[in-house]
């Protein structure tokens, strides 16, 4: 099928490229001509895995191209997907300036009749208000509206895309939802399901899953506080709920709190959608105000450690918001090094991908180049992020270099008993602390 993507961000890129792989002949339509042409010289903006080689497979077979001119990608289109931003204002609530300006595009251009795709998030409702910007301007054309929101976890889009644990396609008439089984039909013909409802069930669908989500991290972070007051371990406790297959264990972890694009700005567009339409949704407000409470509970915690921050150094494993990706949009390692340095503490951080970027971002932060540069002379290393790397670091090398062997886990990622073992000691948020040398023992 002939399938035109507008916006080639995060989103927009992973459905370009894994439409591409499967068969479908794919054109990518950005504003950004500095990112177009970057990815026209066969070079991906973010780091993603698996990416950059399927974009380079588009190429090589000729079924993946790029423009900043809608009018050289939209025209003979079947499928138009809108992959645009949907950032929050100043309210919380969803700005959809950019999806408008994509329909009125689609609409602009289109050649014949068009099934145009919402996979941006958006508040229930908003496909209504795509068709009627599309009718106002081409009345003469048949559009067909359809909800296909994405379930992509950055650090895995890519396998998220090619082996989903579902599709959501949200259909009001049965060309739309027709055309939309067509082009996922290599993956449902291997066994993936595809979920069909109406639109507004599937755009509400979206909000639901990102708030959730959230939910359990904030609820795993309010279960630290409990248990660091009682003394006890909250991985424990949520290895516990997460054995019920009621609950899962997936997203229940505690530690610096959820960040990133998606999910604070997901909870603040529902929570201001509920709003207008008169059910304000008080549990939404909480989980946010539980997930900025995880900064605030790291930085006590250092600072009951470290006691004066002024002048001395702190090393920060980790920068991005999560492992597995380069974007520090939102990220709690960052909002935890502002805190710090606020406080006049010297903050040197190492990440895998993002290092350059969060330099940019946080002028005063010292990038280093390994984990080891960032404990250099520090009086407390700090956990951020949960890079796979940060398992198999030298701890005894990394001791050496501290001014004292103090570590506090961001992330209950770490072995607790392996980085005392090594002359550590060893506090993480929501449970007991371990001392240096000093193993913990159990009946």
């Amino acid at each position: 099928m002939k399938v035109a993507v507008i916006g080639v961000g995060h989103v927009g890129l992973v459905t370009c490229a894994t439409l591409a792989h499967l068969g479908h002949e794919v054109a990518g339509v950005d504003v950004d001509a500095e990112k177009i042409a970057l990815l026209a010289s066969g070079h991906v903006p973010f780091y993603e895995p698996r990416l950059p080689e399927l974009v380079a497979e588009g190429f090589e077979q000729g079924r993946l191209r790029f423009s900043d001119d809608p009018a050289e990608a939209i025209p003979g289109s079947e499928i138009v997907f809108i992959c645009v931003g949907t950032p929050a204002d100043a309210g919380g609530q969803a700005n959809l300036a950019a999806v408008e300006r994509s329909a009125t595009t689609v609409a602009r251009h289109a050649s014949g009749t068009t099934v145009v795709v919402e996979k941006s998030t958006v508040p229930a409702g908003t496909a209504a208000r795509v068709r009627e910007t599309l009718r106002r301007e081409r009345p003469d054309v048949a559009f067909h509206v359809v909800s296909n929101p994405e379930f992509l976890r950055e650090g895995q889009a890519v396998a998220d895309s090619l082996e989903p644990d579902r599709i959501l396609v949200g259909a009001d008439d049965a060309e739309g939802l027709q055309t939309m089984r067509r082009l996922y039909e290599p993956l449902t013909e291997h066994g993936h399901r595809m979920i069909e409802t109406d639109v507004v069930t599937a755009e509400l669908s979206k909000h639901a899953c990102n708030a959730f989500l959230a939910l359990k991290i904030s609820y795993a972070n309010a279960l630290a506080r409990i248990s660091e007051l009682v003394g006890a371990d909250v991985e424990a406790i949520t290895d516990v709920m997460g054995t019920d297959p009621r609950i899962g264990p997936a997203f229940l972890k505690a530690g610096l709190g959820y960040g990133g694009y998606c999910f604070p700005k997901d909870v603040a567009a529902f929570q201001s959608f509920s709003s207008k339409l008169g059910y304000p949704f008080p549990l939404l407000s909480e989980i946010a105000r539980i997930n900025d409470e995880a900064i605030d509970a790291a930085v006590a915690m250092v600072q009951d450690l470290v006691w004066n921050l002024a002048h001395k150094r702190v090393g920060l494993l980790g920068l991005s918001f999560k492992p597995g990706t380069d974007d520090i949009r939102l990220s709690p390692a960052l909002a935890l090094a502002r805190r710090l340095i606020a406080l006049e503490a010297e903050v040197a951080g190492y990440d895998p991908t993002a290092g350059d970027e969060a330099g940019r971002e946080v002028a005063s932060l010292i990038v280093a180049r390994d984990p080891y540069e960032a404990a250099e002379g520090a009086h407390v290393l700090i956990v951020a992020t949960g890079w796979d790397e940060f398992r198999s670091l030298d701890l005894p090398r990394l001791r050496e270099r501290m001014a004292r062997p103090l570590i506090v886990d961001g992330r209950n990622f770490l072995d607790p008993d392996a980085v005392a073992a090594a002359g550590f000691e060893y506090h993480a948020l929501g449970r007991p602390t371990v001392a240096a040398g000093r193993p913990r023992t159990r009946a």
